[in-house]
């Protein structure tokens, strides 16, 4: 993975001893706000049909939705994979009330591509009833799900979709009883030939997959993704949906993350969370709920992300996605965390400026003078 520094009109990226000139960044204002369907799903209306929910969030303000795959109350998978009529349908029904179908979500079926047998029973509610303790075929069937995302996306107009890795590794996250020799290389190798069938069906509808490091996954930080990319031999397809809530918890540095990873960053999950640790629990947790965990997430404006920060440097590096809301919050309901996060969103866009502030001052090129000014 690259390391980048930005100058004013030119980035210099850093390969060991080589270096290479790239284009200037071009800044842009980023897309928003939009909102993560998954959390408010349910069988009481407005959150029992898409066009209600459509109804429901244009209503506080949304602009976009990032929709589930896995929930039929919203979507028709399989339809939407082998019917444009069907995605334009849909499309105009969130129209109908001034959203979009921003992006798609495979998050379910992703972690059922490649599941460590410890945790087989826990991922089996992932799964229709008929495919639960059957392994094998439920690993087919997540296949073919996210497959039919990549094609969904193409029938939607859109160019990238967002999954979970899975995991063959997590198990073994704490290296106690210490890690044989080469595990590590050998889980990232299968985990990329499994994912690299589908990553190829992604290539060929000109999709990209954006894979959220998650804890619970094997992609969870900055040096797992590049394990994968480099195990997948760099496959063009493989992005990332930066979600600064998971790097809180985990204690890495997420505005860092950003100026390392921004090339690959495609998603973006506006996600706020704090960490308050004690005497008593750190990291882990001690197995406590949500609310009594010392790392936890939390409404929009409630933890401790600087947000800020965050949208300036991915207005800065030209991110040109959607600013999506995943309300998570131990404390607050879920109803307030929508109405509140759209303002926040919205609040935090940044429009880029199309001039430099100090354009007033300045003279037409002439290089006669800037040789005078250089002595020569």
């Amino acid at each position: 993975m690259n390391r980048s520094v930005l100058f004013c009109d030119v980035k210099i990226v850093y390969w060991g001893t080589n270096f290479q000139k790239k284009p200037p960044i071009i800044m842009r204002t980023i897309k928003g706000p939009s909102i993560f369907l998954a959390q408010f799903a349910d069988d009481v209306a407005p959150f029992n049909n898409f066009e209600n929910i459509c109804q429901w969030v244009g209503s506080l303000g949304y602009k976009g939705v990032q929709v589930p795959t896995w929930d039929e109350r919203f979507i028709d998978l399989e339809k939407a994979a082998t019917s444009k009529d069907y995605c334009q349908e849909l499309k105009g029904i969130a129209q109908k009330y001034g959203v979009e179908i921003a992006e798609l979500s495979s998050h379910l079926q992703g972690q059922l591509v490649a599941v460590h047998p410890t945790y087989s029973d826990l991922f089996d509610g992932f799964a229709p009833t008929q495919l639960r303790n059957n392994p094998i075929e439920r690993q087919k069937w997540a296949i073919q799900q996210v497959k039919w995302v990549a094609q969904a996306c193409q029938n939607f107009g859109l160019d990238r979709a967002v999954t979970f890795s899975g995991a063959l590794m997590w198990q073994t996250v704490y290296p106690w009883p210490q890690r044989p020799k080469g595990l590590v290389t050998t889980g990232f190798n299968e985990l990329a030939k499994i994912w690299k069938p589908i990553l190829d069906h992604y290539d060929e509808y000109g999709i990209d997959l954006c894979y959220e490091l998650h804890p619970g996954e094997d992609l969870h930080d900055g040096i797992t993704f590049e394990r994968f990319l480099t195990a997948s031999n760099n496959h063009q397809r493989i992005h990332m949906l930066y979600d600064p809530s998971h790097y809180i918890l985990q204690c890495l540095d997420y505005l860092d993350h950003i100026d390392i990873y921004h090339e690959k960053i495609k998603m973006f999950h506006v996600k706020d969370a704090e960490f308050n640790p004690n005497g008593r629990s750190g990291v882990y947790g001690g197995y406590q709920d949500w609310a009594d965990r010392p790392g936890r997430f939390r409404s929009l404006g409630d933890g401790q992300v600087d947000f800020k920060a965050i949208f300036s440097k991915l207005s800065q590096y030209g991110f040109d996605g959607w600013a999506t809301l995943e309300w998570e919050c131990c404390i607050k309901d879920a109803k307030q965390g929508a109405i509140e996060g759209a303002k926040f969103i919205q609040d935090h866009i940044i429009t880029v400026t199309e001039k430099a502030f100090d354009d007033f001052a300045g003279v037409e090129a002439d290089e006669m003078l800037n040789r005078k000014i250089l002595g020569l």
